[in-house]
């Protein structure tokens, strides 16, 4: 269960103007898992911290958003060690938390990026929806 969420860095660096044809291309990486302490009122829960790092990068080379924060994750004590053993071990988490996981992060990042990229005149980063008028067909006699 995830308890906690935070950014610890926030940049947008526009590099030149965007025109043309510009490609967004969006990361996640999981940067380091670390034991931790979280307070649930009068107690002190272990929980696991996720370090995370997400890109926006503009190409070519218009612009770059880059957000580092940090996920805190509860699960039974035994798992704690268990995600946290694997980590230590070969950099891999268990496809059962990743997904929620990434899913959080992404969430969080986009609009934060969204809103970034509005202030400093860039495209969105992720797809806006789009309104599309339909044009009536002028053969229908209905």
């Amino acid at each position: 269960m995830i308890v906690g969420f935070g950014f610890t860095k926030l940049s947008v660096e526009k590099k030149e103007k965007a025109k043309g044809k510009i490609d967004i291309n969006n990361n996640v990486k999981i940067k380091d898992v670390t034991q931790d302490n979280f307070s649930l009122g009068k107690d002190k829960q272990n929980v696991l911290k996720f370090v995370f790092e997400f890109t926006s990068k503009y190409e070519p080379s218009v612009a770059t958003i880059l957000f580092e924060g940090e996920l805190l994750y509860m699960q039974d004590p035994k798992k704690n060690k268990e995600i946290l053993n694997s980590w230590k071990k070969d950099k891999k988490l268990p496809k059962e938390i990743m997904a929620g996981m990434l899913n959080t992060i992404l969430t969080k990042c986009n609009i934060q990026a969204l809103i970034l990229s509005q202030q400093v005149n860039l495209p969105p980063p992720i797809p806006m929806p789009k309104v599309q008028v339909a044009v009536p067909d002028k053969n229908y006699i209905g």
